[in-house]
């Protein structure tokens, strides 16, 4: 069923989907469950009604507190019997704020978005109207706007190690070539080469996401921006709210310029926070931005309620010390069948890769799993709601999936175990 949907939704829909992470060529072509019924806690009942346990992307993030999460759900369903929108302002968006305000408290003003895209967009837009400069220094994932993929308008390859490979400038203004350039996590002398030989006005970047920062990274980066007068940007879309209350960045004691948070912050309703010191927020009086659509009700209403869910049973520390037991498993079954792996990602977002025949062994390791009702890939977004059972269950359906990559890397064939779709890569392979 979910197959015939696909073939109608590619005869409807500009590239099939909305959302290139839920593009079911990236993880099982022809076999991955691409539409849903319903979602609960960790489970997904897809078209055909066959539920699965979700060990893989948790909404690509979103639902760090499961799905539909009955305290976060409620207050939105009060709201909408209140309407959702009108000529007035929501009051929420104030007691949001003030929230994320309380939170960080180096924070001063907060901007809402409804996407991580627009968000990342804002933030461009304000730190470029407070430095004075156009050019951007890069690290990291952040969107599909013109600014961003104006990277490869030097280099076609610019952006391949930053999370997506293949991202093609078709449609990107070539006017933008030389504005956005790209550094390297914890490689702090290519930003010091950057600053040197462009105009830079911003550095934007992740804060952490596969690897940690190593030698002070993330201070000497702060230190330098303070230095030259730069306006720093942490994206935190993906980490906020999942290891911490609030900002991973707190952690390290390294404090942005302005930092932006979405997925987990409102547990899968659509809403981005853009925070920031005052010397930079205060420049959306002096540049146009503005979106109906970013006074909708329902994204602060989640927000608040998620925050709240959150603080009343420390999500934070239940996803990190659930994600630390399943990198211990990971890990441990790795050398008790001689495998060699990388294992990446914060606790609460685990990765995990192979040394070669990666993406056959990707493609394996989903193929055998859907088998067993499994949503499962590389990578691993934890939420409240894996207990330990269902933990323990998945690691004993992917030894068995060890045991065929062990006999592969052992000389067996592998034509013997694949008979599926090589799941696609990056940008270029979606097609």
């Amino acid at each position: 069923m979910s197959n015939s949907f696909w073939n109608r939704a590619n005869k409807s829909i500009a590239l099939g989907n909305m959302f290139l992470s839920k593009h079911p060529n990236r993880y099982l072509p022809g076999k991955w469950p691409t539409y849903y019924k319903k979602a609960k806690g960790c489970k997904i009942t897809a078209l055909d009604n066959k539920t699965y346990t979700d060990f893989s992307m948790m909404g690509i993030g979103t639902n760090v507190l499961g799905y539909a999460n009955k305290n976060v759900d409620n207050a939105v369903k009060k709201v909408i019997n209140t309407s959702t929108m009108s000529t007035l302002n929501c009051f929420e968006e104030v007691e949001l704020a003030e929230q994320l305000k309380s939170i960080h408290k180096w924070a001063d003003k907060v901007h809402f978005t409804r996407t991580g895209g627009e968000a990342n967009a804002v933030a461009i837009r304000l730190a470029r109207a407070a430095s004075g400069k156009n050019n951007i220094a890069v690290c990291g994932y952040h969107g599909w706007h013109d600014w961003y993929l104006a990277t490869n308008l030097n280099n076609k390859n610019n952006l391949n190690q930053h999370l997506l490979k293949g991202i093609t400038t078709k449609g990107v203004s070539s006017s933008l070539k030389n504005t956005t350039f790209p550094f390297y996590y914890n490689d702090f002398h290519s930003l010091e080469k950057i600053v040197s030989k462009f105009n830079i006005g911003v550095i934007k970047m992740e804060c952490v996401r596969n690897i940690q920062p190593k030698d002070n990274f993330l201070k000497k980066v702060r230190d330098f921006a303070t230095k030259k007068n730069l306006v720093l940007i942490f994206d935190e879309c993906t980490t906020g709210f999942r290891q911490t209350l609030g900002g991973i960045h707190e952690s390290y004691g390294v404090i942005p310029d302005i930092a932006i948070f979405g997925k987990a912050l409102s547990n899968g309703y659509p809403l981005n926070a853009v925070i920031g010191k005052t010397k930079i927020m205060k420049e959306a009086k002096n540049s146009f931005i503005s979106s109906t659509f970013w006074s909708d009700r329902i994204g602060p209403t989640a927000a608040i309620a998620s925050i709240k869910e959150m603080k009343r049973i420390k999500s934070w520390e239940i996803v990190k010390k659930k994600g630390q037991y399943i990198r211990n498993k990971l890990s441990k079954l790795a050398i008790k069948k001689e495998l060699d792996i990388a294992i990446t990602g914060i606790d609460s977002l685990i990765n995990f890769s192979f040394g070669k025949n990666n993406r056959i062994y990707k493609g394996l390791i989903t193929d055998k799993m859907l088998s067993k009702n499994f949503l499962a890939t590389n990578s691993i977004y934890v939420s409240i709601s894996h207990n330990k059972a269902i933990i323990d269950e998945y690691f004993y359906e992917l030894e068995k999936v060890f045991n065929i990559i062990k006999k592969i890397e052992d000389g067996d064939s592998i034509n013997r175990y694949v008979n599926f779709k090589l799941p696609s890569e990056g940008f270029e392979r979606l097609n």
